[in-house]
């Protein structure tokens, strides 16, 4: 046995709760050695149940003069009881003790303890009459018992603990009574060195056994490893001289060789393996490393080298030792080989896949970020920059979301490709996952460079997709950062580049931001943001006002209700800063659902044909309770429903079409009116119109500025809303009309309503009803 397999089998640990109380090891079934235990204590049962018969009736018969008869008798049926009571329930106590049922201790220590008190009952009668001679005698006849009994029970520990400790105790407590303090120490320590051997001898028996068991399984383990590796076919012996030539080939090595065994024999080894780039002196570096260790006569494991069979090239992966002969003398090598030509395909297929994205093609994140890591080093070695550019796809969920998604991921593998066209060696471009992408820039010219790539970026992208008859339009929002300046590791980079690319994002998509320190105040002011949102309606911050829309005549046809928040902290917050928050942090629909209760609720002071429009996110309309909310409201309020005006921006159909029109189509089910807001300023499509069924059509304040300034374009795009608003049975209403010129000027183009500063900025509800109570605005226009 090896010195490595003795220190396993010296580890092996026995716990003394299994030694006393039986059951399995833990993670190992002993249950065939334990029945063997309790065999051997069955076959010895008439030895302890006579030992204990004839210690009571030698005891009582020394103490017989000195002791009550009564008391005898009844020490004696005592004894007799408990040894017929344990004798009748041997089998049942076996079991127990083979599983370790949980109550067996307590069973065995409560018959065991009475049986002790009865076998000490007249040594403790004759201390407390202070016949130490008496005691002595009687503890003579208990050692003999103990030693006998010992034996017979020394297969299960158990059966001995359970009573001859506390006989052990008894006497002493009955030596003490008699002022015999050296007894009494004798009589426990006799008993301690008793009951410890006993436990041990326990203990050493599972061990042996244990042992035992795993040197066996040990030796069919090495049986079966030799068995399989002479029956396998994946590996052979090869063995050299020490002129490096083959000799005893083996047919396994001349399989793997592809030639003969006779061929092979007498033939040069490293010959063999550089095959024709032997003759041109330029082998491989693996042979070239092969042939250094065959030469230094060095031993090697695991060496990968190239082997030319015919056309194709196999891999072997070989480990050898150098032979000696009796006087010591190098005659060769002697090893192993084994063909690993497919598990190398498949470790290379798999390193593949760990780096590179499997629909796109495109490098993934994680090689990525092995790219970046290198150019940062190569930059701050050489003082040169790089630069990370951080791509999200604009528009591309609604591709997912109405398409599917095999037309979403061809659409991605064309945006991959479209990368590709782009990149280099100094440019590599991957997929970070989802419609996000990224380029590294191993080297940077200059920053007005990498602002040149990111708008081509977008351009390229940006372009018209066909796909299974689909003309499809994405864009995208790029942020960059430049290392080491923004970062001088990989995490911060790509942080910083990734607050970049959020900037765009806000900003309307499109677009192509450098990263700026001021970006993280940014972040922080978001986060700081979000968390006084979280309690905002709790605390009672928001507040609602109402900004007026008129009619051309100048008569108020309703009011805009208009979200604003004070914070206990921040102060007042823009809505321009928090209802972005509100929408990606999914806070929106419990305060959306707030304003939508609040303003019909204010609605009903006002005239009955006067109304009030809601701003409506798409989050709102994907939450299936929105409906339920806008009944709510009505119900609450108890105004007409017509009175009752939603706004949705175009990207309520750009992210979720179906959703969204199924949702809007409820609401006008109600009688609520819709109005498209913004209308021309994002990407707009007749069919929003068509299906939407709006009322009303809001033109942007952009193209009021716009036609003020005599821009024709802008004047043309009111003039083709206008009368398409008209054919459509819709209104149309300008926004931002901030004079009397502007005013006349869109009338003028044919818009019916208008709202703006010109006509009332937002103001809380009590200026709202005043005007209707006070103030009548007859303001003519035109």
């Amino acid at each position: 046995m090896s010195s490595n397999q003795t220190k396993q089998i010296d580890q092996i640990h026995v716990p003394w709760r299994a030694v006393i109380f039986g059951g399995d090891l833990p993670q190992v079934d002993i249950s065939a050695l334990r029945r063997a235990q309790v065999l051997a204590v069955v076959r010895l049962g008439w030895v302890q149940i006579g030992t204990f018969v004839a210690a009571g009736f030698a005891i009582l018969a020394n103490s017989y003069g000195a002791m009550p008869l009564w008391g005898m008798a009844l020490v004696m049926t005592a004894i007799l009881l408990l040894n017929a009571l344990r004798f009748s329930n041997r089998h049942q106590r076996g079991e127990d003790w083979i599983a370790g049922a949980r109550g067996l201790a307590t069973r065995e220590l409560v018959t065991g303890s009475a049986l002790a008190l009865s076998l000490t009952a007249p040594l403790l009668w004759a201390g407390s009459q202070g016949q130490w001679q008496l005691v002595s005698s009687n503890w003579l006849i208990l050692c003999a018992a103990i030693a006998l009994y010992g034996f017979a029970s020394s297969s299960v520990p158990m059966l001995f603990v359970a009573v001859m400790p506390l006989t052990g105790a008894l006497s002493a407590v009955a030596f003490l009574l008699t002022g015999n303090l050296i007894g009494a120490v004798a009589s426990t320590i006799f008993i301690a060195i008793t009951t410890a051997n006993i436990l041990r001898a326990g203990r050493d028996y599972i061990h042996f056994e244990m042992t035992t068991r795993q040197a066996a399984e040990r030796g069919e383990t090495v049986s079966m490893l030799l068995r399989e590796f002479e029956d396998t076919t994946a590996d052979w012996l090869w063995q050299i001289d020490a002129n490096r030539r083959i000799i005893h080939a083996s047919p396994r090595f001349a399989h793997a060789a592809g030639v003969e065994a006779e061929v092979l024999e007498g033939s040069g080894f490293i010959k063999l393996l550089a095959g024709e780039s032997w003759e041109k002196s330029d082998p491989d570096p693996a042979i070239r490393d092969l042939a250094n260790k065959l030469s230094h006569r060095e031993a090697f494991s695991g060496l990968t080298i190239p082997y030319m069979r015919g056309d194709a090239v196999r891999w072997w992966e070989i480990s050898a030792s150098p032979l000696v002969d009796a006087s010591g003398s190098f005659i060769g090598f002697r090893g192993v080989g084994s063909d690993v030509t497919e598990q190398r395909a498949s470790a290379e297929r798999i390193a593949h896949l760990a780096r590179f994205d499997g629909l796109t093609g495109l490098p993934n994140r994680l090689m990525l970020n092995e790219t970046l890591a290198g150019a940062l080093e190569q930059a701050a070695t050489w003082r040169r920059r790089c630069a990370f550019l951080m791509i999200d796809l604009d528009r591309f969920k609604a591709v997912n979301d109405t398409l599917g998604h095999p037309i979403g991921d061809r659409m991605l593998a064309q945006v991959a490709s479209r990368l590709k066209a782009l990149c280099g060696e100094n440019i590599i471009a991957g997929r970070l996952g989802g419609d996000e992408f990224a380029v590294v820039i191993r080297e940077v010219d200059s920053v007005e460079a990498v602002d040149r790539l990111g708008t081509r970026i977008i351009e390229v992208i940006s372009r018209p997709y066909e796909i299974d008859q689909h003309t499809l339009y994405v864009g995208a929002s790029i942020g960059y950062a430049i290392g080491p300046r923004d970062g001088a590791s990989v995490e911060k980079l790509t942080r910083n580049a990734d607050l970049a690319m959020y900037r765009s994002k806000d900003r309307g998509g499109g677009l192509c931001n450098n990263y700026e320190p001021s970006l993280h105040d940014q972040a922080r002011e978001r986060r700081e943001i979000e968390i006084e949102l979280r309690s905002a309606l709790e605390r009672n911050e928001f507040l609602l006002n109402f900004q007026p829309v008129v009619h051309s005549d100048g008569h108020v046809d309703g009011f805009e209700a208009l979200l604003r928040w004070n914070n206990r902290k921040l102060g007042p917050v823009s809505p321009v800063k928090f209802v972005p928050v509100a929408e990606d942090s999914r806070l929106i629909g419990p305060i959306g659902e707030w304003v939508l209760q609040t303003a019909c609720r204010e609605a009903a002071n006002w005239p009955d044909s006067t109304k009030v429009a809601v701003n409506v996110s798409a989050e709102q309309l994907s939450s299936p309770g929105f409906v339920s909310s806008v009944i709510s409201a009505l119900s609450h309020s108890g105004i007409r429903p017509g009175r009752l005006e939603l706004e949705v921006t175009e990207s309520v159909f750009l992210r979720e079409v179906s959703g969204a029109m199924a949702t809007l189509d409820q609401v006008r089910g109600l009688g609520v009116k819709l109005v498209l807001d913004d209308f021309g300023t994002g990407y707009s499509s007749l069919g929003y119109l068509r299906m939407g069924q709006f009322t009303t059509i809001k033109v942007d304040r952009s193209f009021v500025k716009g036609a003020l300034t005599g821009n024709r374009e802008s004047i043309a795009i009111i003039r083709a809303v206008v009368a398409l608003a008209d054919s459509l049975d819709m209104s149309t209403t300008a926004e931002g009309v901030e004079t009397q010129d502007e005013a006349d000027a869109i009338v003028a183009l044919g818009c019916k309503k208008l709202q703006g500063y010109h006509f009332g900025r937002p103001m809380p509800a009590e200026d709202a009803r005043a005007i209707f109570g006070a103030y009548n605005l007859n303001r003519a226009v035109g």
